[in-house]
């Protein structure tokens, strides 16, 4: 095979990956999902209006979790609007002291804006380096598709930040309840992360939903 053919070959692969890399392109100027039943996937143009692409969730903070962290996702699940559209976001609040548990997203790149407060934020690349800073109002960061990251209040007051990514539906898996609030066997957890089978119960007590307990 020819250089040329190779080179050829090696552009259109990699023409291909950037393609699959994120949300396809739409067809139509917007799409709103059709809630009724007549097979076609988006809302006829002409009775669509202003409120479908607007959405009025994200002015207060969400509701807090132990680890003083709330979130509210802004996702084609919860706004039909930015459905096809490739984007989407989440408003996420600290308290004092709040973390955003280690965690990442499948499908897509987040970028961060501090709206308020200290925030240490990072992500954790493939080969463990660990890049992180002290985020203040007005920051940005940004966290590499599918990489670890977290995030945590280190000031004195509440924190918001605004989070950006390039999908609808970026996905989300949260490491702690991803490991112990699975079905993973306990004898996988134990030798992977050196606990005892007590240690490994007392951690799915906290994780598993009490449903499936």
């Amino acid at each position: 095979m020819s250089p040329t053919v190779v080179g050829m070959l090696v552009i259109i692969s990699l023409h291909i990956f950037v393609i699959l890399a994120s949300d396809s392109d739409p067809l139509l100027d917007f799409c709103i999902p059709n809630s009724e039943s007549d097979f076609r996937p988006c809302k006829n143009p002409y009775i669509v209006t202003t409120q479908d692409f607007v959405f009025s969730g994200i002015k207060f903070p969400g509701n807090f979790t132990r680890n003083g962290f709330a979130s509210i996702s802004v996702n084609s699940n919860t706004f039909p609007g930015l459905n096809t559209l490739g984007v989407s976001l989440v408003r996420a609040d600290f308290d004092v002291g709040g973390v955003n548990i280690p965690h990442y997203h499948p499908r897509a790149t987040e970028v961060a804006f501090v709206l308020k407060g200290k925030i240490y934020s990072g992500f954790v690349d493939t080969r463990n380096r660990v890049f992180a800073k002290v985020l203040d109002k007005g920051d940005v960061m940004v966290f590499p598709r599918g990489l670890l990251h977290f995030q945590m209040n280190v000031g004195d007051s509440p924190a918001t930040i605004l989070g950006s990514f390039n999908s609808q539906n970026p996905g989300l898996v949260r490491i702690p309840k991803a490991m112990f609030g699975s079905g993973i066997k306990d004898q996988v957890l134990e030798k992977a992360f050196g606990l005892s089978g007590k240690e490994i119960g007392s951690l799915r007590r906290r994780f598993v939903p009490p449903g499936l307990r």
